[in-house]
């Protein structure tokens, strides 16, 4: 597996530098990537991305305010969607439509291992790809991945919750994909942490739900009935807030915590009533106009990143810090 090098999205250093004063002016709240100068010719972007669950609703939103931000500098970003169902396949046959649409550069999120053969093709062909949110553990000779640091994130959460849980108690854990690269990091991060620091928390789980809010549900109906002690409920990826209704349907506000992650209305809906206790960000809408413009300024003005992996950092929301 290829060597990271972490360094913030955020920081001005990343493209802002680069760019004239009225450029990064014109930039949406969120995004932190302006573009260099316009292109002679118009630069086609193709955006491949899932659909399955509330997270990519600013994942939607940041390809298309990227879109309408380069129409100044004639550029073009076409968001595709890859359907409800991650899987591997769904990326490839994405990937290799946009090829044989002649697209200048691709957007992606791979988030699976076996995505990386179809992402070197398009490199060979002369088709530069920045990939996004998650991607699987084999090297991609793609030009940026932007994200977060899946494995600290979930050492983040895990600490929160070992606060929560004051070191004792049953901890459920709801995953979304078993095989997702990110999905496996964020869980192995947590309780791993969970192992090395807070022994007394038991485990029950893992369980998969697909990023599926309402299996979310179910399976909290389940594991609440088989352990009547449980204590917290954390949830990797997508539908965290099927788990929240489900501990509100229960009557089991205040007893048992949802913890997970994306500040999404669909969450953050049930922090103030106490079902939700603790929310991770990951900055979706930035990564997706950041992603974009990023590629826009490599093709056009042959940019390079200064390292081939961007972190994003996001901020946890609860109760108490309302943000």
């Amino acid at each position: 597996m290829q060597m990271k090098k972490w360094i913030g999205a955020g920081a001005a250093a990343l493209a802002l530098a680069l760019a004239p004063a009225a450029m990064a002016q014109d930039l949406p709240k969120g995004a932190t990537v302006a573009a260099t100068q316009k292109s002679d010719k118009e630069v086609r972007i193709a955006f491949l991305s899932f659909q399955n669950n509330p997270f990519w609703v600013p994942v939607t939103e940041g390809a298309g305010a990227a879109n309408d931000y380069l129409k100044n500098f004639n550029g073009k970003v076409d968001f595709i969607d890859l359907g409800d169902d991650l899987t591997a396949e769904a990326v490839v046959a994405g990937v290799e439509a946009a090829l044989v649409q002649n697209y200048d550069g691709i957007v992606v999120v791979p988030i699976f291992d076996g995505t990386a053969r179809i992402i070197n093709e398009a490199v060979d062909e002369g088709v530069p790809v920045v990939t996004i949110i998650a991607e699987g553990s084999q090297p991609s000779k793609r030009l940026a991945f932007i994200g977060q640091d899946a494995k600290a994130a979930g050492a983040q959460i895990g600490e929160f919750i070992a606060g929560k849980m004051q070191g004792k108690g049953k901890l459920g854990v709801i995953t979304g994909y078993f095989g997702a690269t990110q999905h496996q990091a964020r869980m192995d991060g947590t309780l791993e942490y969970l192992k090395a620091n807070a022994p007394g928390i038991q485990i029950v789980g893992p369980f998969e739900n697909r990023d599926k809010a309402e299996a979310a549900y179910s399976i909290v109906q389940d594991m609440a009935t088989a352990n009547p002690d449980l204590g917290m409920i954390y949830v990797t990826a997508g539908g965290p807030f099927g788990a929240a209704k489900a501990v509100k349907d229960l009557g089991l506000t205040g007893k048992v915590g949802v913890v997970g992650f994306d500040h999404t209305p669909e969450n953050t809906a049930y922090v103030p009533s106490g079902e939700m206790v603790g929310l991770l960000d990951q900055a979706p809408f930035q990564q997706a106009f950041d992603g974009s413009v990023m590629l826009f300024n490599h093709i056009v003005a042959g940019y390079q990143p200064e390292s081939d992996v961007i972190k994003v950092d996001g901020n946890l929301m609860t109760k108490e810090s309302g943000s």
